[in-house]
């Protein structure tokens, strides 16, 4: 299948595994960009085959039109992603915005038959759960403040006027995607899911997280890690450990862990 890489711009597969147990599809924060999960791919091939979404609007897509709904990113994305599952067991993982995407198009994937054998999201609180949040809404000054402090994205970007008009339009378009998201009412995932967040992270509460596993018939577990709401990057072995563990069909030991068996 490695004609699909790269024909359709979507989907990344840094390094092909064709013999691996399992694939994992990655689905990028807002603003963020298929390289995001290189590192990924290079820890977890060849056992699991990683495959990374790129989006428009950034990096070598940077002059293709923006999708700012989730729904309508998730109706597109779903039969790209349809013929990867095909092979072997396919997982999903997103972080932030992509937690979101990547539950959407669980569900999509699902109604086709094609049903992934697990998810895994952080950084973010659950699909029906809301804030009345307008960050994407505040003047160019303020809404660059405001992703400073997320430190998900390297300052010095900030300080260069150029690369902050290119990145600027992918960013503001990604979190009017995610805060204009409204959950749509419907089936459940039937696979494991599990939720890792930060204790620092403004984005999302313990609370909101636990709400996941309304959106499962599985089991659902939660970790709870010291950090804000890129966690993940001081956790990285980490969360590449759950990951593996999930793949291998393990309950995933978790800090601060919560779980609750579905179904």
């Amino acid at each position: 299948m490695s004609e699909l890489n790269g024909s359709d711009g979507w989907v990344r597969r840094f390094h092909p595994a064709p013999h691996a147990a399992a694939r994992l599809i990655c689905f990028p924060h807002a603003g963020g960009a298929s390289t995001y999960f290189f590192p990924v791919s290079r820890t977890l091939s060849p056992g699991i085959e990683v495959l990374a979404i790129q989006y428009p609007g950034r990096q070598d897509r940077r002059t293709e039109p923006l999708i700012g709904d989730l729904h309508v990113l998730a109706d597109v994305l779903a039969p790209l992603v349809r013929p990867w599952c095909d092979g072997p067991p396919v997982y999903l993982y997103g972080h932030s915005m992509g937690a979101t995407l990547a539950f959407e198009v669980g569900l999509r994937l699902t109604q086709a038959g094609a049903d992934p054998r697990g998810l895994v999201v952080s950084g973010r609180r659950a699909p029906s759960t809301f804030r009345d949040e307008r960050v994407h809404l505040l003047s160019d000054d303020d809404f660059i403040a405001g992703l400073d402090k997320l430190s998900g994205t390297d300052p010095r970007l900030f300080a260069d006027p150029q690369m902050v008009e290119m990145i600027l339009p992918a960013l503001r378009n990604d979190y009017r995607a995610a805060e204009t998201y409204r959950y749509r009412p419907g089936p459940r995932l039937d696979c494991p899911l599990v939720a890792l967040i930060g204790d620092e992270d403004a984005q999302v509460t313990v609370e909101e997280a636990r709400v996941w596993a309304e959106h499962t018939t599985g089991r659902f577990d939660l970790g709870v890690y010291r950090g804000g709401h890129f966690f993940i990057n001081d956790h990285a072995a980490d969360v590449m450990r759950v990951i593996r563990e999930v793949v291998a069909g393990r309950t995933p030991a978790l800090p601060g862990q919560a779980s609750a068996l579905r179904g």
